[in-house]
Parts: structure tokens; C-alpha cells; sequence
């Protein structure tokens, strides 16, 4: 598991990991039931503090990531299906509102974003 920290970005540390554990979970990169680093040998591979790591962790377990069992460590929760679709969407509907952001700065009409997307989609 990759997890690449951002001293530049304005997101608290144990967001950037949550997050990128979550995006490895949603995109099944990450199954169900399998485990995760243990609290100390994240925060020892990524050179932060363990309370951070432990935070990153209770807020992923929290969301219903992941469950920790106690002196076994942390593994990936099994996902709802629906609910699993739901998150993805959410995610993609997030990114599509900042293209459209972007695409209003630029002046692009909606029939010129539509086409652009139609390519794109098209492409593979």
C-alpha cells in the first residue's frame, strides 16, 4: 500500500491518508478483509507521529472503512454493494462539479464540455 504524504498541502496529514485509503478501498485495490499496515509500522514508513497514523485509522473506521480487531490489527471492512456504488458516485460527482467550475472559468459552453466528455469516453 502507497501512501504519499503532502507538506504543501493544507489537508491535516491523517485526512491525506484517510483519503487515500478510502480511494484504494472504492477503486478495489484494497479488499475486504484484507489487512492493513499496523498503526506503528505506517507511522514509521511515512515518518509522522503514531497518534496521527491511530487518527487517520479511527476516522476510517469511524466511516466504516475498516474495523480493527483488538491484538490482530486493522483490516478493510466488507462494503454494501449499493452503498459502495453510492460512495463512487458521490466521488465522481464531486470531480464532474470541479470540471464544470473550471469549464465556466474557461467560458466552454455546456454543448462543448458534453462533446469534450463524449470523446474522452469514447476513447478506449
Amino acid at each position: 500500500m502507497k501512501i504519499l504524504i503532502s507538506n504543501s498541502s493544507t489537508m491535516p496529514i491523517y485526512e491525506q491518508i484517510g483519503e487515500q485509503i478510502k480511494t484504494l478501498i472504492l477503486k478495489g485495490e484494497i479488499e475486504a478483509g484484507e489487512p492493513l499496515p499496523s498503526i506503528r509500522m505506517l507511522a514509521k514508513e511515512l515518518h509522522i507521529s503514531v497518534i496521527t497514523t491511530k487518527r487517520a485509522y479511527e476516522e476510517l473506521e469511524r466511516d466504516g472503512y475498516i474495523e480493527t480487531v483488538r491484538g490482530k490489527g486493522s483490516f478493510v471492512k466488507s462494503q454494501n454493494q449499493e452503498l459502495l456504488r453510492e460512495k463512487k458516485l458521490k466521488i465522481i460527482e464531486d470531480m464532474l462539479s470541479n470540471v464544470v467550475d473550471e469549464s465556466r472559468l474557461l467560458g466552454l459552453t455546456l454543448e462543448e464540455l458534453i462533446e469534450l466528455l463524449s470523446v474522452i469516453y469514447e476513447e478506449e
